[in-house]
């Protein structure tokens, strides 16, 4: 049995340190990337791709919404030709610095409200899949485990990571609970590593209302920025070993 572990990166920006990036990074196997619009910037950017080589992480682009100030947590209304382009363009931003470090392109995992919007707007999720595919087709896709642009990205013939999260909530209908609302963040090390193992393991977990959600899990999501992040992350490494389950790069769960 085999999973990926996943954690969005590269989200600081100028003198502004956000997240545990150097010693989150010591415990996945793929990085999301932040591409300038929600966070991020070149130096930020080629210093976060640098650290995943010499961790041996995998690397993928984490495109936003244009909304610096908001961290990309605020939704726009965008048509499909501009998801389309606004995602090649961060894309091919990021690319630049896999590229001079001498690295392979992994796949691409949107940010925030982007992602969540993906799961409600069919057009817009075929802009942003149609975007990553311009740019290459061999890239993986990562969305919501078990949603409909996971449904969509497969019907356009582009790979996808199926992604579930360790330390957040689930509503019954497999969406996250939102941040702010009450429980929607899980900061117990031992109660993440129950839920990460009932989704590799079992194909599910408990919803916040008890009701069991079926869950595909080809990557598992540690937010960087919880404050127990490297905690945790050592700690679901350290269960997923002993239940003999296989960590690797997404690549290698996704075929």
């Amino acid at each position: 049995m085999k999973v990926d572990l996943n954690a969005d990166l590269g989200e600081s920006f100028g003198r502004y340190k956000l997240g545990l990036d150097e010693e989150v990074m010591n415990y996945i196997t793929s990085a999301n990337v932040a591409t300038g619009w929600h966070a991020g910037d070149p130096l930020v950017m080629r210093k976060t791709v640098r650290l995943a080589k010499e961790k041996g992480v995998a690397v993928g682009a984490h495109p936003g919404y244009p909304d610096l100030l908001g961290f990309g947590r605020r939704y726009m209304k965008l048509s499909r030709e501009e998801a389309r382009n606004y995602i090649l363009y961060q894309v091919g931003a990021l690319y630049a610095f896999v590229r001079a470090e001498g690295l392979e392109f992994q796949h691409v995992k949107p940010h925030g409200a982007l992602y969540n919007a993906l799961v409600k707007e069919e057009e817009l999720a075929r802009g942003v899949i149609e975007g990553m595919a311009d740019f290459d087709k061999n890239l993986i896709f990562v969305t919501l485990s078990g949603s409909r642009p996971a449904e969509i990205a497969e019907e356009m013939g582009v790979k996808v990571a199926h992604e579930v999260f360790a330390d957040r909530a689930y509503n019954p209908d497999g969406t996250l609970v939102p941040r702010s609302e009450p429980g929607a963040v899980i900061h117990d090390k031992e109660e993440v590593a129950e839920r990460v193992i009932s989704m590799v393991k079992d194909g599910g977990v408990r919803a916040i209302n008890g009701e069991w959600v079926e869950l595909k899990a080809d990557t598992i999501c540690l937010h960087g920025d919880n404050p127990k992040a490297v905690e945790i992350a050592a700690h679901i490494r350290k269960v997923l070993g002993e239940e003999g389950v296989k960590v690797v790069p997404m690549r290698e769960v996704v075929r």
